[in-house]
């Protein structure tokens, strides 16, 4: 086994601390450590990250079920237009697109640079959001009306953003139900990781026939994520996530620029 293995496999149980710890972000370090420790092609990368995402979320989904915290009203309404959009992305839309889409004088861009260098720019997205204080986040109160044909076009968005690039979307979901639908907070965390645990899994099955999966190497991978889980969950009483949403955003950040430079630049 070689050392960019080894690592990539502490990866894979980092992978599961940060969702113990944060309940999400999973997916912004899956990509990176599967593309560029294992050597994996974006397309599989994508497929593999929505089959821990979706496996991992459903884990946190159990506990939140037995609380009661899961919002069905609002999980359904988003989720079956989201369902739609990435099983339809993952199955027809991607594999249309060709392997080399333009050529600029000697630089080919690619089918893989363009999915990875649209990641590396969600990730800043995400990175910014992590960083930046949200104040007044938690003050919205759920309300009985609700706005159902932004949730339909907010699942229709995420879901597609989710096809592309094989994240769970979880920054862009808890937002949206807690500042546009005005969900609590809890809800909200509770509800986005019961979306994107059907969502990714869903997602995943569109890659089926279409992409080679490793079954070995996958559940491998999702079983060291899961054993982080439960770690990070244990950690999570003793760190204050306000203070690690930060650094993680700040490493992120890092991480995007890294991405960008690799596939621009070298």
């Amino acid at each position: 086994m070689e050392i960019l293995e080894i690592i990539g496999y502490v990866g894979a149980l980092i992978v599961g601390v940060v969702l113990g710890l944060m309940g999400g972000g999973g997916s912004i370090i899956t990509i990176p450590i599967l593309t560029y420790l294992f050597q994996l092609n974006p397309i599989t990368t994508t497929a593999y990250s929505l089959f821990v995402v979706g496996t991992s979320s459903s884990i946190g989904t159990l506990s939140n079920w037995n609380k009661g915290l899961i919002d069905y009203r609002v999980a359904l309404v988003f989720s079956i237009p989201s369902f739609l959009a990435v099983y339809a992305v993952r199955k027809y839309i991607m594999p249309l697109i060709p392997t080399e889409i333009l050529t600029l004088n000697e630089l080919v861009i690619t089918k893989d640079m363009v999915i990875m260098v649209f990641f590396a720019v969600i990730m800043i997205a995400s990175a910014v959001s992590m960083i930046k204080k949200n104040k007044g986040f938690t003050t919205h109160k759920m309300t009985n009306q609700l706005n159902y044909p932004l949730i339909i076009l907010a699942g229709i968005g995420i879901g597609l953003l989710t096809g592309i690039i094989g994240i769970g979307g979880g920054f862009l979901i808890i937002p949206t139900l807690v500042l546009l639908l005005n969900i609590d907070m809890k809800k909200a965390v509770a509800t986005t990781l019961f979306i994107i645990a059907i969502k990714s899994l869903v997602g995943f099955l569109g890659d089926i026939g279409h992409t080679e999966i490793n079954w070995t190497f996958l559940v491998l991978f999702t079983a060291l994520s899961t054993i982080g889980i439960y770690f990070g969950t244990y950690l999570s009483t003793y760190i204050k996530t306000v203070n690690l949403k930060k650094s993680f955003g700040w490493m992120i950040l890092l991480v995007s620029a890294t991405i960008l430079y690799k596939e621009l630049f070298v």
